[in-house]
C-alpha cells in the first residue's frame, strides 16, 4: 500500500478514492495549481487535507465562514490530526498562542479567514514558516458572477506574491458556472492548473418542486415524514423565519431560528443546538450554511424559491453529505417571483456600486432569477434541468425526482393563455403580474376600485382560477415567449414576440399537468423508506451510543462517525476489529478511540437477538 492509500485508510477511514480525489491530490503532491469543482459530500477537503499531511510544511486553508473552520478542524482533532483555524471567533490571546503554536510546528493544517490574509502579523508569520499550499475553498467567492461573492477573496493573490516562496495553489468548488470558472482560475492566477470537474451530480437526492395550497400545512406534512431526522428549512426573509419557526414549536416540532438580524449568540446557539441535534430543524435565511459540516441532514426544505439555482443547488446540497438518501422540496408560488425581485433591487442599492454596474448586475440577476422560477414550474425531470443549467449532459428521466415519480397529462391551455394576452393588451402593457392577476380574476380589491379597473372587457375573465394560479401562467407565458418583462422598480408585464401569433388563432398552447396518483404516492414514499438502515433496531442502538459518546467528547455525532458509516455497522454487524476497519468511514485513529465500544455494542445486541 503507497503511502497516499496508507494514509486515506488510517487518517479517514476510506478504503478508495472517491471520483476526481486521485487526479486533485496526485497534481498537488507533484506541486502542480489544482481546480476542482466537486459536489457537496464528494469529499473535496480529502483533495487538500490529504497531501497536506504528506507534503513538508503548513498547509493554509482559506474558508469563508467560522462555522465550517471549526467543523472541519474538529474532524481533524477526531481522526488524529494536528490542526488549527485562525478567525475573529478567537481572543486575541488565543489568536497569538495559535500563532506560537504553528510557528513550532505544531499544526500541519491552518484554516485562515480570507480577511486575516494580508494582515502584519499574519503575513510576518507565513513568511517565516514552510507554506506547502494554499487551498481555496468555496472558491467561487471570488467571483462578482458568482452567488456568494467575497471581496477578501480578491487578496489571495497578493498574498501568495507577498511569501518568499510560491505554494501550490488549489481551488475548490461546489457550485460553478463555466462563466465562475473562468473567474477562478484568472482573479486566483492558478497557473495551468489540473483541473477536474466531476459533475454536478447528487444521485442521492431526490428532488420534488410542490405548490401548495398551504405552504404551512404542505411543511407540517413534511416534516410529520421526516420524524426524528434533521433538516434545513429555507426562508427568503427574516420575518418569515421567525413565523415558520414559530408555527413550527405551536405544532410540537422542535426547531430553532437563524437569521442574520439575531444576536451572535442566538445565532450561535441555534446553530449549536442544531450540530449537535439537540433540535431536529433549523429555519433559517441563506445567512445559514455555507460550509457548515454536518453530515446527517435528511432533508432540506425550501419554505421560499431562492432567487437562483447556484443558490438553490447549494443550500439543497446540504442534504445527504453522507451520502444516504436525502429529500430537497421546493414549497413554491408565484409570490416568491416578486418578493425575490424586490430583494435583488434592494440588495443591489446598497452595494455602493456605480449605477451601469449595478443595472448590469440586476439584469443578470433577474435572468438568473427566471431560470430558477421556471425549474419550479417545468413538468420536465428536474435532475435533468439542474444538471444541463450548469452545463452537464442529462437523460431525459432520472426516475428520482418528483417530476419523473409524477404522471403527468397534458392540457389544452390555449383559451385561458390567449385571455392573459388579451388583458395584457387591453390595459396598455402597463401593470405588474399582480394587478394583472386581480384584473383577470375580477377581485374587488383597493387597486382595482380606486383605479376603475374593472371598465376593461378582460375584467373577471379568469374568474375561475385562483390568483396562484394565474400568476403561475402568467410566468409560464413570459418563459415561452408570450409575454416579457419591462424592468423597473416596478416591473412591468408586456406583450412578447410569440404574443401576436397567440390572439391571432395560430398558436397552440399546451401545459403538463402533474396528476399524483396512489401509485406515484408510493414510490414517493419508498424513496423516503430507502433510507432505513439495513437493520433499524441495531441503527438506532448504535446511533444513542453515538449520541453519548459525542456528549462526552464535546462534538457533534457525525463527527464520531456518520450516518453512512452506522447504517453499514447495522448492516454488517462486524464481530472483530479487522471487520470494524472493513467499514467505510472507520480509520485506525476512530477505530483506536471508539471502535470496541461499537462492537461491544453489536456484540450485546446480538446476545439480545439469541445470536
Amino acid at each position: 500500500m503507497d503511502e497516499k492509500h496508507r494514509i486515506l485508510k488510517e487518517i479517514f477511514g476510506y478504503d478508495q478514492f472517491r471520483g476526481g480525489q486521485e487526479p486533485m491530490i496526485d497534481a498537488i503532491l507533484q506541486g502542480r495549481d489544482a481546480l476542482g469543482v466537486m459536489p457537496t459530500g464528494a469529499g473535496k477537503s480529502i483533495c487538500y487535507q490529504l497531501p497536506a499531511l504528506m507534503m513538508p510544511g503548513v498547509a493554509l486553508v482559506v474558508s469563508p465562514l467560522i462555522s465550517l473552520m471549526r467543523d472541519q478542524v474538529q474532524a481533524l482533532r477526531q481522526a488524529g490530526v494536528a490542526g488549527a483555524y485562525l478567525n475573529s471567533s478567537l481572543t486575541p490571546g488565543q489568536y497569538v498562542k495559535a500563532l506560537e503554536n504553528a510557528y513550532d510546528g505544531k499544526y500541519k493544517i491552518i484554516y485562515v479567514a480570507p480577511e486575516r490574509l494580508l494582515t502584519d502579523r499574519f503575513l510576518e508569520f507565513a513568511r517565516h514558516v514552510p507554506i506547502s499550499l494554499v487551498a481555496v475553498d468555496e472558491a467561487h467567492c471570488v467571483s462578482q458572477w458568482g452567488q456568494d461573492f467575497r471581496p477578501s477573496y480578491l487578496d489571495i493573490p497578493a498574498f501568495v506574491d507577498a511569501l518568499p516562496r510560491r505554494p501550490v495553489l488549489a481551488a475548490f468548488t461546489a457550485t460553478a458556472t463555466p462563466k465562475v470558472r473562468q473567474d477562478i482560475r484568472q482573479l486566483l492566477k492558478l497557473q495551468s492548473p489540473e483541473e477536474t470537474c466531476t459533475g454536478f451530480d447528487r444521485e442521492n437526492l431526490f428532488y420534488q418542486v410542490q405548490r401548495p395550497s398551504s405552504k404551512k400545512t404542505a411543511l407540517l406534512e413534511c416534516l410529520r415524514s421526516f420524524k426524528g431526522q434533521s433538516g434545513v428549512v429555507y426562508c427568503a426573509t427574516r420575518k418569515a423565519v421567525e413565523d415558520v419557526c414559530a408555527f413550527l414549536r405551536q405544532s410540537g416540532v422542535s426547531a430553532a431560528p437563524y437569521h442574520a438580524g439575531l444576536e451572535s449568540e442566538e445565532r450561535s446557539h441555534s446553530q449549536e443546538d442544531f450540530i449537535f441535534d439537540r433540535v431536529q430543524v433549523i429555519v433559517a435565511t441563506n445567512a445559514f450554511g455555507m460550509g457548515i459540516d454536518k453530515s446527517n441532514v435528511r432533508f432540506v426544505i425550501h419554505y421560499n424559491m431562492p432567487k437562483d439555482m447556484e443558490s438553490y443547488y447549494q443550500e439543497a446540497g446540504r442534504a445527504g453529505r453522507d451520502g444516504a438518501p436525502a429529500h430537497c422540496i421546493l414549497l413554491y408560488s408565484g409570490q416568491d417571483v416578486m418578493t425575490n425581485q424586490f430583494l435583488i433591487e434592494k440588495s443591489r442599492e446598497t452595494e455602493g456600486l456605480d449605477p451601469e454596474t449595478a443595472r448590469r448586475m440586476i439584469q443578470r440577476d433577474k435572468e438568473r432569477l427566471r431560470q430558477m422560477a421556471y425549474y419550479c414550474q417545468t413538468t420536465d425531470c428536474l435532475r435533468q434541468y439542474i444538471l444541463r443549467y450548469f452545463g452537464q449532459d442529462a437523460p431525459e428521466r432520472c426516475g428520482n425526482c418528483g417530476s419523473c415519480q409524477d404522471e403527468l397529462e397534458k392540457v389544452d391551455f390555449t383559451n385561458q393563455a390567449r385571455r392573459v394576452a388579451a388583458c395584457v393588451r387591453e390595459t396598455g402593457q402597463r401593470f405588474g403580474a399582480g394587478v394583472l392577476g386581480e384584473i383577470l380574476r375580477g377581485a374587488e380589491t383597493e387597486k382595482t376600485i380606486n383605479w376603475n379597473l374593472s371598465r376593461y372587457d378582460c375584467f373577471g375573465s379568469l374568474s375561475h382560477m385562483s390568483r396562484r394560479e394565474i400568476l403561475d401562467a402568467i410566468q409560464m407565458m413570459i418563459q415561452r415567449g408570450y409575454l416579457a418583462v419591462k424592468e423597473g422598480k416596478f416591473p412591468i408585464v408586456q406583450l412578447g414576440p410569440k404574443a401576436e401569433g397567440l390572439l391571432a388563432g395560430q398558436e397552440q398552447v399546451e401545459i403538463k399537468v402533474r396528476r399524483q396518483t396512489k401509485q406515484n404516492q408510493k414510490t414517493s414514499r419508498a424513496s423516503r423508506q430507502a433510507q432505513a438502515a439495513p437493520n433499524p433496531v441495531l441503527f438506532e442502538r448504535l446511533r444513542g451510543l453515538r449520541s453519548q459518546l459525542a456528549r462526552q467528547q464535546g462534538a457533534p455525532a457525525y463527527v464520531i462517525f456518520n450516518d453512512a458509516t452506522l447504517r453499514q455497522m447495522s448492516g454488517q454487524a462486524p464481530d472483530s476489529w479487522a471487520a470494524m476497519l472493513e467499514i467505510s468511514g472507520v480509520g485506525q485513529q476512530k477505530m483506536e478511540r471508539y471502535g470496541q465500544k461499537f462492537l461491544d455494542e453489536i456484540a450485546r445486541w446480538k446476545q439480545e437477538q439469541g445470536g
